[in-house]
């Protein structure tokens, strides 16, 4: 049993205003695994209002930012001696199978790293030439961090969301209060533990476990400067509309329902087995999950049956087993969410190609579903169009490339996607058609140096590398 009692804010762990714990239920079994304090507004007052003062005191602010850099690392260093127990928190509240948050860790490594590299060589402060040669005046442009930052993230990927948030924001300088989902109260617990053996000046980090409520309390809070915000459309509408009310800074990284384009030419089985990560990553509860499969008319049925066999070769099961695949969702509300969107697609009229509604057999007590294939989609029905957020995926038919362009551009999102092809060319013309924000060409991982984020209703803004560091930072312009 894991049992955060207080919260930390400003650096300091201190007693919630709420002395009640919430009960966590692990996904596999629905057994309590922990308890945590969660925090209220009168929380979020104390956080902010140590954020504001620790800003504008500036003892980080004004840290050189190679400095700021040097602390960053020392940070990460720690996060990835911890790599293990990180992983194996998300695991336990999530219901994330082991293999995939342990894979996940690198991963965390080159995401910071990538942040890092681009702020050594971010252009902090710069002289501009002026255009008339013949002028006195010159100018300098300084790009100075923002304030108070408001982060807040979902529960499917908390340590990827909430670094990739962090680390920009106080790379440049700003005090961070980070809003996190009450189910990952334990790993964002130790997240919060490895900040405070990282050193950071009082006031200028805050981690607060809190539900929505408390967290629109927190984005509406007069104090904060920007909001940088991951997690569902719904929400990040609701936020936006905040934001312009009260002329917040503000990016948002959305939902998505991603197409994977598998042209005429493809090698199936290779494309399929890249689908079992780029579509089922995390038990499919990712905003990037690729679970609309494009596939040409002439190779249709090939595809479904490699999709077929693909999904009923893996093992379902307790995700703390090194051999487990897919796990649990993460609440019994998430469970039949899923259940329920495979129960539309049967009466929407698609194919059901393995799977279904039912609960895998023996694993009853857990938030489990059973993976599943729909065939013989059309991209207009609610299965075609609304993200599930699990194992599910629908597979398309499409006449020609051109068909293939419009029915993966012909969706509300714009967040991800994929194409393969053995002619490299070829599959580059079709990415660069695709209305998204990141396109994976042959299974390709996503590079975090390049900006990543959505179209349309996948959000506003961009994360990672150089872009994503940029939009913690405000210009100043001063004139000699």
């Amino acid at each position: 049993m894991i049992v955060y009692g207080r919260l930390f804010i400003g650096g300091s762990w201190t007693e919630p205003s709420d002395p009640a714990l919430l009960d966590l239920a692990s996904p596999h079994d629905r057994s309590v695994i922990g308890r945590a304090a969660q925090a209220q507004p009168a929380d979020v007052d104390r956080a902010v209002a140590a954020a504001r003062a620790s800003f504008d005191a500036g003892a980080w602010r004004r840290t050189p930012p190679m400095q700021r850099i040097a602390f960053l690392r020392r940070f990460n260093a720690l996060r990835e001696e911890n790599a293990e127990e990180v992983a194996r928190l998300t695991s336990l509240e999530n219901g994330s199978a082991l293999w995939f948050t342990r894979a996940g860790q690198p991963g965390l490594t080159r995401q910071a790293d990538a942040y890092l590299k681009a702020a050594q060589e971010f252009p902090w402060e710069e002289a501009l030439t002026s255009s008339d040669p013949t002028s006195p005046v010159h100018s300098i442009v300084r790009r100075e961090a923002v304030g108070v930052v408001a982060a807040v993230i979902p529960w499917n990927s908390p340590f990827s969301s909430a670094t990739s948030k962090i680390i920009p924001a106080l790379a440049a300088g700003n005090s961070v209060v980070l809003k996190v989902s009450p189910e990952n109260s334990l790993s964002m617990g130790f997240l919060a533990e490895l900040l405070e053996r990282s050193g950071l000046p009082e006031g200028v980090v805050s981690v607060l476990p809190a539900d929505r409520e408390t967290s629109e309390y927190l984005v509406s809070h007069p104090e904060v400067d920007k909001i940088a915000f991951t997690g569902s459309t719904r929400a990040g509408r609701r936020i936006a509309s905040i934001a312009g009310e009260q002329l917040k800074r503000v990016s948002l990284e959305l939902g998505g329902k991603s197409a994977a384009i598998v042209l005429p030419d493809a090698d199936v089985q290779q494309a399929v087995a890249d689908l079992k990560f780029g579509s089922l990553l995390n038990n499919g509860e990712s905003c990037i999950a690729q679970t609309r499969i494009l596939a040409p008319r002439g190779r249709y049925e090939e595809v479904v049956t490699a999709l077929k066999d693909m999904v009923e070769s893996l093992q379902v099961g307790d995700p703390s087993d090194p051999d487990t695949f897919i796990g649990p969702m993460i609440r019994p509300d998430q469970q039949q969410r899923v259940r329920s969107y495979i129960e539309l697609g049967i009466e929407e009229g698609a194919r059901l190609v393995t799977g279904g509604p039912q609960i895998p057999e023996g694993l009853e007590k857990g938030n489990y579903v059973t993976p599943t294939v729909f065939a013989d989609v059309d991209n207009a029905m609610r299965i075609a169009q609304e993200e599930i957020f699990g194992p599910v995926l629908v597979v398309i038919p499409y006449d020609d490339e051109d068909d293939a362009v419009r029915i993966a551009n012909d969706s509300p999102y714009g967040l991800s996607g994929g194409v393969w092809s053995l002619d490299e060319g070829r599959a580059l013309e079709v990415a660069r058609r695709l209305r998204t924000g990141t396109v994976t060409v042959n299974g390709a991982p996503v590079a975090f140096d390049g900006p990543f984020g959505g179209f349309k209703a996948s959000g506003i803004g961009r994360e990672f590398g150089a872009v994503g560091l940029g939009t913690y930072t405000e210009y100043k312009t001063i004139t000699v």
